[in-house]
């Protein structure tokens, strides 16, 4: 094939890459920042997307805050490709960061005790949702009985309380990006325009040299 890689990577590359990209976080982070800055929109519709965008790293919609961000920017009349990008900010990185903190907000909005063991185990309680959510899905074509401990244990004590949680840090954050995306992509924009301004001017300017050679020349 013509586009094939010349290395192909194992799974545990593709794994591992996942969690720390070829050129590490920070390039992935630069290449993220150039891509919104180049978007062909309005600025403030542009930062609303990554408003949007950040806000929706702190639900635990995982699997779905391509989503949710898209759904999101439209309701803010928003850039739906930035807040695309946006959701970057949600990261393997960032993710247990938030939510720790987000389980803990949501727990004590909710007047329940939030346990740091169960921090721990946080990641294996999204795996037996996981496990529950495929059990059932196969179950539906077999004879096997649906299994539903699991997810309701998620629902009542990780997910509320994460939904709860990630609420007020989300849409802070959110706003944050916002009015610091904003002067930035305004800025950049008019730069590129000005760029783009004078390479004009020069090419007009050349054409015009050329014009005025071959009328002397006739």
């Amino acid at each position: 094939m013509v586009f094939k890689r010349r290395d192909p990577r194992s799974y545990l590359r593709m794994i591992a890459e996942v969690f720390w990209p070829r050129g590490g976080w920070t390039r992935a982070f630069h290449y993220v920042k150039h891509r919104i800055r180049r978007l062909p929109d309005d600025p403030h519709r542009i930062a609303r997307g990554v408003g949007a965008g950040v806000f929706v790293s702190f639900t635990p919609f995982f699997g779905l805050h391509f989503i949710t961000a898209a759904l999101s920017a439209k309701i803010v009349r928003g850039n739906i490709l930035a807040s695309l990008l946006g959701t970057f900010f949600g990261n393997p990185i960032t993710f247990p960061i938030i939510a720790f903190f987000s389980m803990k907000l949501g727990k004590w909005m909710l007047g329940t005790r939030f346990d740091e063991a169960q921090h721990q185990t946080l990641a294996s309680r999204f795996m037996g949702a996981a496990e529950d959510l495929r059990h059932n899905f196969f179950a539906m074509f077999t004879p096997e009985t649906a299994h539903w401990g699991n997810l309701s244990y998620f629902y009542h004590d990780i997910f509320v309380p994460y939904l709860i949680g990630g609420l007020v840090p989300g849409i802070v954050a959110g706003v944050i990006a916002y009015y610091l995306s904003e002067p930035v992509i305004a800025a950049y924009q008019k730069h590129r325009r000005k760029k783009l301004k004078e390479r004009f001017e020069k090419l007009k300017a050349k054409l015009h040299a050329r014009v005025e050679e071959k009328t002397e020349r006739g």
